[in-house]
């Protein structure tokens, strides 16, 4: 069996707003709770044992939670760039409510199909889960029988959640994952999966 720790980074100054923050936005580090998030995730995944990689994406804010959390492990961190988050073109950096507002259309067709970039050329759903899912298969393939760390995003997190569920695409919009949360997927050795935890938050109180 192959598990996979799903780690959403830690805080920014734009998370507490709900502020679309993709990897066509300003590339954010995290911010002092962020850091306080991570330093709280670390000791918990430090105390729980049993993981032998870190593998982040390249965005800062995540090169900054997976350092904490493998400095405490004493592992190195590897950069995936496919586990970086969506590309929300001209909605980088908006809330929902304010896309609705300027972009009615455009969020009605993404909200109804993977295939629907947001305005501006931004990167679909279906784009997302195709190189999210390479990464997965990678890794299942390089680190079989082991448990990985993965730190990402809100989209490639709950993207890996609905693929082990084998939801619809719609069920993206459905899942809570928030900042510096656990979810956990197992894999046996046919790629059967199954979600063991999602969004846990504990280890944050």
């Amino acid at each position: 069996m192959t598990t996979l720790v799903l780690l959403r980074h830690g805080e920014t100054l734009l998370t507490p707003g709900r502020r679309i923050s993709g990897s066509g936005g300003s590339n954010p580090g995290l911010s002092p709770a962020g850091r306080g998030q991570a330093r709280a995730t670390a000791d918990a995944l430090a105390h729980r044992g049993g993981i032998e990689a870190v593998v982040t994406s390249p965005m800062r804010r995540c090169q900054e939670t997976a350092r904490s959390v493998a400095e405490r492990l004493g592992l190195g961190v590897q950069v995936e760039e496919d586990l970086r988050e969506a590309d929300f073109g001209a909605w980088e950096g908006l809330t929902f409510a304010e896309v609705r507002e300027r972009h009615p259309d455009d969020l009605d067709a993404w909200l109804a199909s993977p295939e629907s970039p947001p305005t501006g050329a931004g990167e679909t759903m279906q784009q997302v889960t195709r190189r999210t899912a390479a990464v997965r298969d990678g890794l299942l393939a390089r680190y079989a029988g082991a448990t990985v760390l993965l730190v990402s995003h809100v989209v490639p997190v709950r993207t890996l959640l609905r693929l082990a569920l084998q939801a619809p695409p719609h069920t993206l919009f459905r899942m809570e994952v928030a900042a510096a949360s656990l979810s956990t997927v197992t894999y046996d050795e046919d790629g059967t999966a199954t979600v063991r935890t999602l969004n846990d938050t504990h280890h944050l109180n």
